[in-house]
């Protein structure tokens, strides 16, 4: 499991033009965009470690996690971080989970994070999505889980 973590001031996602997903944070408040490939070998166990991490993760102003601030969490499927270019300029997509796999387990992820406390929107597990965000410095971490 991959997770592009994002600090943001505010996020959004859009599916056939109509708003499906958004976090705002408080007025002067961060928020985390989180972009989720999800690979063959994962589980559930993998999405909970996964979230906590996250969760705990130290990138807000002044070194402080989403757990220590509240902080509004959008997290949204992407297969397509499970790419390798290694050997190509094409991208293999051999690594990522299929479907019926990945989208359970992208449902995980974010109810660990609901349970850990957090308030989490989520995208619309493969649908064609529109993301928008202010990415906040930038701040942008790649988590291996």
């Amino acid at each position: 499991m991959r997770a592009l973590v994002q600090r943001v001031t505010s996020a959004a996602v859009t599916v056939d033009g109509e708003e499906v997903a958004r976090i705002r944070p408080p007025a002067d408040g961060q928020g985390l965009l989180v972009l989720l490939g999800v690979g063959h070998d994962d589980d559930p166990i993998a999405a909970a470690n996964l979230a906590r991490r996250v969760w705990r993760l130290r990138i807000l102003d002044d070194e402080k996690s989403a757990s220590d601030v509240d902080a509004p969490i959008l997290v949204v499927s992407q297969f397509t971080l499970m790419g390798d270019t290694r050997k190509s300029r094409r991208p293999s997509w051999s690594a990522a989970a299929p479907r019926a796999v990945a989208g359970p387990l992208v449902d995980d992820f974010a109810t660990a994070l609901r349970e850990l406390g957090a308030v989490v929107e989520v995208g619309r597990f493969g649908a064609d999505m529109q993301v928008s965000l202010v990415n906040d410095g930038p701040v942008t971490v790649l988590l291996d889980g």
